[in-house]
C-alpha cells in the first residue's frame, strides 16, 4: 500500500478540535480530506444561533456524515454557556433519585441535539474516591461506586435519548493525585479493588448500552504495569471488550495531553493506541500534531505495524455510529 492510500485509510480515526469561532484552513482541509469527527470547545462556541452556524459551516465541508462531539457535562465543564441552559455538577445530583437523573440527562442531551452535536462527551464515571483528585471532584457523581454507577446508568439512558453518550475515563480516574493534562498518573492498586470500584460504573453504564467509552491516560499496575490504559490492548482488548464485553466506539483522550505528548509523543502514541483497540483519537489543538498522528498511522499501516484489519474495524464502528447518531 502507498503512503498516500494509507493517508486516506487512517485519516477517519480522526476527531480533531481548532482554534476560534470559524474553522480554520487547516481543519477545513482534514474535513474534507475525511477525517470522521471534529470537537468543540468554549473556544469555538457562542451563542446557540452561532454554534448551529458553525457546525452548519463543519459539515458543509464533507459529503461523508461528520460527528460533532461537545464536553457538556454540567457545573465547571460546560462548554455551551452563552444562551443555553446551565446545568449542575453530577455531584448535585448524587441524592437524586434514578428517574430523576434520567430526566436531567434527557434534557441535558436535547439541550446537545438542539446546538447541533450527535455526541456527549460525558458522563463522568469515575469514582471520586481521592479528595485530593485535582480534575475529578465534583464531576463525579459520588465517593460511592454503586452511587456512581447507578446513576450514571440513568444519565446515560437519558443522555441517548437525544445523542450518543461517551463514559469516561476508562478504567477510571477517580483515584488518581496527578491531573493527565500535566502529568502521567499510576494507580497501584489490586485488580480485585479495581473490580469493586473503579470497573463498577462502566459495568453498568455498559449493560445500559452506552455508546461510546473514552479511555484515560493513567497507568494501571494491576492491568498493564507502565503502559497508559489509552496505548494498552490489555485493557482495551482484553478488559473493556473482552471481559465487560463492550462493542461500541472506544475513544482516546485527548492525545496532545502532557501525560501522553510529553512521554510518547503524538504519533507513537497514535499508533499504539489506535494497536491496542482504540477507535476514535482526539487530537484536540494542532494542525501539526493532527498531521503527525495521520503520517504516523499511515507508515505504521505501510510498514505492517499496524494491522489493516485493526484499521478497518475501527472505520466500520465510526461509520456505524454516523449512520445511527449524525444529524441530517
Amino acid at each position: 500500500m502507498q503512503s498516500k492510500e494509507a493517508e486516506d485509510l487512517v485519516r477517519p480515526l480522526l476527531w480533531i478540535g481548532f482554534d476560534g469561532r470559524t474553522p480554520t484552513d487547516d481543519a477545513r482541509a482534514l474535513i474534507e480530506a475525511g477525517v470522521s469527527g471534529v470537537i468543540l470547545f468554549a473556544r469555538n462556541i457562542g451563542t446557540p444561533t452561532e454554534c448551529r452556524a458553525l457546525i452548519r459551516e463543519l459539515r458543509a465541508c464533507t459529503r461523508n456524515r461528520l460527528l460533532l462531539s461537545v464536553d457538556q457535562e454540567g457545573g465547571r465543564v460546560a462548554r455551551l454557556v452563552e444562551g443555553f441552559d446551565q446545568f449542575p455538577p453530577l455531584r448535585a445530583l448524587g441524592a437524586l433519585d434514578i428517574e430523576a437523573v434520567r430526566a436531567i440527562g434527557s434534557k441535558l442531551g436535547a439541550q446537545v441535539r438542539d446546538a447541533g452535536f450527535d455526541i456527549n462527551l460525558a458522563p463522568v464515571l469515575d469514582v471520586d474516591s481521592n479528595p485530593l483528585n485535582p480534575v475529578i471532584g465534583d464531576r463525579s457523581f459520588s465517593r460511592d461506586a454503586r452511587v456512581v454507577a447507578t446513576l450514571g446508568a440513568a444519565m446515560t439512558l437519558g443522555l441517548q435519548e437525544h445523542v450518543a453518550a461517551c463514559g469516561k475515563h476508562f478504567p477510571g480516574h477517580g483515584d488518581t493525585d496527578k491531573d493527565s493534562h500535566f502529568d502521567l498518573p499510576r494507580l497501584a492498586h489490586a485488580r480485585e479493588r479495581l473490580d469493586a470500584v473503579e470497573l463498577l460504573p462502566f459495568r453498568a453504564a455498559i449493560a445500559a448500552g452506552i455508546e461510546c467509552v473514552m479511555t484515560t491516560h493513567v497507568v494501571f499496575d494491576a492491568i498493564d504495569p507502565g503502559v497508559p490504559a489509552t496505548m494498552s490492548a490489555r485493557s482495551i482488548e482484553g478488559l473493556l471488550r473482552g471481559e465487560l464485553r463492550f462493542d461500541g466506539v472506544v475513544v482516546s483522550d485527548d492525545l496532545e495531553m502532557k501525560a501522553i505528548a510529553d512521554h510518547f509523543g503524538v504519533g507513537a502514541a497514535a499508533v499504539k493506541a489506535v494497536r491496542a483497540g482504540v477507535d476514535a483519537l482526539l487530537v484536540c489543538h494542532s494542525a501539526q500534531r493532527q498531521q503527525e498522528a495521520i503520517e504516523s498511522l499511515a507508515k505504521a499501516v505501510v510498514d505492517g505495524t499496524l494491522p489493516i484489519a485493526r484499521v478497518e474495524s475501527a472505520r466500520l464502528r465510526l461509520q456505524r455510529l454516523a449512520h445511527r447518531r449524525c444529524a441530517p
